[in-house]
């Protein structure tokens, strides 16, 4: 498929993706809601366990954007074959990299969690909760290796159905094994670990499933060649290594952060936890637009339309910038309204009010930069993504190490950091996509 830089074009790419982010981010809240009626120790648990999880997937996720560029430049092409031969070898690296990251989780997460975290109750309880969790890596990365390919080529409505299989799936069983409820166990916070799983493999099934029943390995010649193609794992790493390393940078400096929030207490972790909930769901419109971003700049330039790429990406700005100002004036009119799903403590929810305005102030700033930023990955320019990551994060860094962890600031304060990180992330961006360096890129 060829994109045409329309206001439909992107409303078509990007609210498929949307739709299929807002379920698992709805997951996510009745998941967090669940265990907040468990108390704040069990949230504080899932906040920083969750944030572990993340990194991890974050393997998976740099993987996945690295395919979907090369599956939408090869779109642009209109060349099938050359798609094909990444998705049976992405499947392959895929499996390597979830296998890596389950020994990882096994050897070396009791040690790092028993070297950062003060309270040993929630070490402890993370440790046993992310050997449970880290089980449904394989089918996440799988799953999300079968998404990239569907956004590549532009058939983003099938995103919807997959995730409606996964999250029904899950909220079922989160209900059922948190609370012992439908005739399952009462697991509590463990009970989340497991229906999690189960959910990914469901996802998984769901996802491979639509693949074959709309023929599309014939069409695009998947799994035509089984043999690994070690020419096709270096161009894949080529684009997906820079990616990973660029995730694993940013969302490890987010654990980082959880880290140093745990230093502050039981109370403030939990707190944090529902700041991610809820801006997790309301950021779901930056993201799928900023995946679409992605789609639009790799497809432009093979058909040879380097010319419209800023037109593409100021565009694309434009829309994510409107979302965001709407679901920033909801939770700032509604916010004890979204607090109370998370705990009836109304002490908590007045604690949470200062964090809340920051972060819809954030939220406004994060919706331009992504989508600027994912307009260099699909350039195929991802060291530079990578170089202006690790700026942004070691920046952020030196404010969380002063600002929470020497100077003790309130929380409202420790979420300032992400001001620092996404000003700086965006100034970068912004500069080098208008230098046009990124001018000439060839994806083989």
């Amino acid at each position: 498929m060829q994109v045409n830089l329309t206001n439909k074009q992107v409303i078509a790419i990007a609210a498929p993706i949307s739709l299929s982010l807002v379920l698992p981010q709805i997951n996510h809240m009745t998941n967090a809601a669940f265990l907040g009626h468990l108390g704040e120790f069990p949230f504080a648990v899932n906040g920083i366990a969750g944030i572990y999880y993340l990194v991890m997937h974050m393997i998976a996720y740099g993987l996945n954007n690295g395919l979907q560029v090369l599956f939408a430049r090869r779109a642009g092409e209109m060349n099938y074959a050359g798609m094909g031969r990444y998705f049976s070898n992405g499947f392959v690296l895929a499996l390597l990299f979830s296998l890596f990251a389950i020994a990882v989780t096994y050897t070396l997460a009791p040690l790092f969690f028993g070297g950062s975290l003060h309270d040993p109750q929630i070490r402890e309880a993370a440790v046993s909760f992310i050997r449970i969790r880290i089980w449904g890596l394989p089918f996440l990365m799988l799953m999300g290796l079968c998404n990239a390919f569907y956004i590549g080529t532009g058939h983003t409505r099938l995103l919807a159905i997959t995730s409606l299989f996964q999250e029904v799936a899950n909220i079922v069983l989160d209900y059922g094994l948190i609370f012992g409820k439908l005739g399952l166990p009462a697991m509590g916070l463990n009970g989340a670990a497991v229906a999690s799983i189960i959910a990914e493999g469901i996802g998984f099934v769901a996802a491979y499933s639509i693949l074959v029943l709309l023929k599309f390995p014939p069409r695009y010649h998947l799994f035509a060649r089984l043999k690994p193609d070690f020419a096709a794992m270096r161009n894949i790493l080529t684009i997906s290594a820079p990616l990973i390393v660029q995730f694993l940078f940013g969302i490890g400096s987010w654990l980082v952060f959880f880290i140093f929030i745990e230093h502050l207490g039981q109370r403030p972790l939990a707190l944090s936890n529902m700041m991610r909930s809820i801006f997790g769901l309301f950021g779901i419109f930056t993201w799928a637009l900023a995946a679409t971003c992605n789609t639009m700049v790799s497809n432009l330039i093979g058909q040879g339309r380097e010319a419209d790429v800023l037109k593409a990406v100021r565009k694309i700005a434009g829309f994510a910038f409107f979302c965001a100002a709407a679901v920033c004036l909801l939770i700032n009119l509604l916010p004890y309204q979204l607090l109370r799903m998370y705990t009836a403590d109304k002490t908590l929810i007045t604690a949470a009010i200062p964090s809340i305005r920051v972060c819809t102030a954030v939220t406004l700033l994060s919706s331009v930069t992504a989508v600027t930023f994912n307009g260099i990955t699909g350039t195929g320019r991802t060291r530079v993504n990578m170089l202006i990551e690790v700026s942004a994060v070691t920046i952020y860094l030196v404010y969380c190490v002063l600002v929470v962890e020497r100077w003790r600031s309130p929380l409202h304060w420790a979420w300032g950091a992400e001001f620092v990180y996404w000003i700086i992330m965006g100034g970068l961006a912004l500069w080098y996509l208008r230098s046009g360096r990124w001018k000439g890129k060839v994806l083989q």
